[in-house]
């Protein structure tokens, strides 16, 4: 008997699946496969696909971007808005699920923030105090997420981000509401602007989460 909590297989049950009749293994294969869109999205990705990862990011940024300029074209409530913003999150997760792009997640998820925010500062600032901090604050938690993602990689790519930062930087200092809940949660927006992540941010993010805020 297989735990789930502990997915590591037996050497014997490795070989005994790596002994089965190809024709077998393929059965398996192909209903594990119908189970696991993700992985089958993964393995078409790897296999099949005429698309490199940066083709793919780039549907993406701009499937993103027709979207958010449709969202921000509509009247309609900041709560709806972060529903949104979560919809397309969800688009980024799926191709980094698909494609492995480190350097995509972090750049997506930059480029997100930047026209969500920019086409809808107004939208933001007419809300209510409470919608708007609220909202204020998934921000602030997403930014804190580039900036680990980031610290992640080696210095020599960490440059690649630093034009895109600084213009999210200016746009949250220029947003009272999330320039607020910056402060408040512990984001220096310095950090941005500055281009210069502390060494030791996931100490500083586990430290705020331990005392309750980014939430």
């Amino acid at each position: 008997m297989i735990e789930k909590e502990n997915m590591s297989f037996s050497k014997e049950f490795k070989e005994a699946i790596s002994n089965l009749p190809d024709k077998e293994k393929d059965k398996l294969l192909f209903r594990l496969l119908r189970k696991d869109m993700k992985l089958a999205n993964r393995l078409y990705f790897e296999l099949i696909s005429d698309y490199s990862v940066e083709e793919e990011r780039e549907k993406v940024r701009e499937a993103l971007g027709k979207q958010i300029q449709s969202i921000s074209n509509d009247h309609y409530s900041i709560g709806y808005l972060s529903m949104d913003v979560r919809s397309l999150s969800g688009i980024i997760n799926e191709h980094v699920s698909t494609t492995k792009d480190k350097i995509g997640e972090i750049e997506l998820n930059i480029f997100l923030l930047i026209e969500v925010l920019s086409k809808n500062k107004d939208r933001i600032f007419r809300s209510h105090p409470s919608k708007a901090q609220k909202f204020s604050t998934a921000v602030v938690a997403r930014v804190f997420k580039i900036l680990l993602l980031i610290n992640k990689l080696h210095p020599d790519f960490r440059l690649e981000f630093k034009d895109e930062l600084a213009e999210l930087g200016n746009i949250i200092g220029d947003n009272p509401y999330i320039m607020k809940m910056a402060i408040f949660n512990g984001l220096d927006v310095n950090w941005l602007t500055s281009r210069d992540i502390p060494e030791d941010i996931e100490e500083i993010y586990k430290d705020l989460r331990s005392r309750g805020y980014l939430r």
